[in-house]
């Protein structure tokens, strides 16, 4: 199957609320290539394309280019046919990059940190002034093209060990859906790419519109949080060592109070040789360690349960639905309500106070 993109351009100006860029609608130029994720390229095209003026108007025209115009390979059974040449880049308001297979390739795209000679070429066109963002792993060629240096960024979190590596100037945040850096703006992985564009429409025509925009596109108009919330960190397994009986019955006992001395007295340890030894095999301090447990427990609970947060803050031992919502809020950034109406799968639903805080 081919899919091919067309040039919406629609060359009308001083349409009411319309933001014009030198006498036309703010343009909008998408660069796929080789390994793109249709959906990614989907989203952009949807969001800017449904921002409409209060006389209904488009509000954005929308350009979708490539390295070579032509068949574009995708991540699925399909290709994508593509007018454009890198050419369009040079008449772009707004560049989008999003993901592609070859950001992880390290002999044609940056997976080694540097850009092949045609798309550093192809960027170069990017006239000075340019918004320029970027959807998960996009944000690897706006790295490697420099774009980023001193500039906070994210990417998708499976990713973020090898940003660091290969971008150390950047300032990676790998718990946030998107950031803005004025110029410069980057989405965490596949889905926030919605949510940038949204801050994109918001921050050119307003909130009304971009609610507007996610009203007809069926999403929500802001989500609470970042992309920790979307992270399981399962703790491995307690492995032979001098600690490990220790945290394989706090495990099974997060719902007690439990005291250094408690966990000491389990390898038959002082407080002081049971914290130094916990910390070198673990890496961080017991007391850490358990409220990550504790964190992990609550949601699981949120995610299965129908339990109310009252009852999962004594089963996860933090004993208060207000400690549970302090020690929630710092590790993913939202309230065990918020989590529970993001995660909550089929079945689960039901029992008073459910959806509590």
């Amino acid at each position: 199957m081919v899919i091919v993109c067309q040039d919406r351009a629609m060359a009308v100006a001083g349409t009411d609320g319309v933001r014009e860029s030198g006498g036309r609608r703010h343009r909008v130029v998408v660069l796929v290539r080789d390994g793109m994720l249709p959906m990614e390229v989907g989203i952009v095209h949807r969001i800017f394309g449904e921002a409409r003026s209060a006389a209904g108007e488009p509000l954005y025209e929308l350009v979708t280019c490539a390295l070579r115009p032509g068949e574009v390979l995708t991540d699925t059974d399909f290709t994508v046919r593509v007018a454009h040449g890198p050419e369009a880049l040079a008449t772009a308001d707004t560049v989008v990059v999003p993901a592609s297979g070859a950001d992880y390739d390290r002999s044609e795209g940056c997976g080694d940190g540097r850009l092949s000679a045609e798309l550093a070429g192809a960027l170069g066109r990017i006239r000075p002034g340019t918004r320029v963002a970027s959807i998960c792993t996009g944000a690897f060629v706006l790295a490697a093209a420099g774009l980023l240096d001193g500039r906070r960024a994210t990417t998708h979190w499976r990713s973020v060990d090898d940003f660091r590596r290969l971008f150390p100037s950047v300032e990676l945040d790998a718990d946030v859906l998107y950031t803005d850096s004025g110029e410069v703006l980057t989405a965490a992985g596949v889905a926030s790419g919605t949510d940038l564009c949204l801050h994109m429409v918001r921050c050119d025509h307003g909130a009304a519109v971009a609610n507007d925009v996610a009203r007809r596109t069926v999403v929500p108009p802001h989500r609470e949080g970042g992309q920790a919330q979307y992270i399981r960190r399962p703790v491995p397994e307690p492995q032979l060592s001098s600690t490990g009986a220790a945290r394989a019955w706090a495990l099974e006992h997060l719902d007690r109070p439990l005291s250094l001395r408690e966990l000491a007295a389990r390898e038959s340890m002082s407080v002081r040789t049971f914290t130094r030894r916990f910390r070198e095999e673990v890496g961080i301090s017991p007391l850490q360690w358990l409220t990550r447990q504790r964190v992990e427990r609550a949601r699981q609970l949120l995610e299965e349960t129908a339990l109310t947060v009252d009852r999962i803050a004594a089963e996860s031992g933090f004993g208060t639905a207000a400690s549970l919502r302090q020690h929630l809020q710092a590790a993913v950034g939202v309230s065990p309500r918020a989590y529970r109406s993001t995660f909550r799968g089929p079945g689960s639903e039901g029992g008073p106070g459910a959806g509590d805080a």
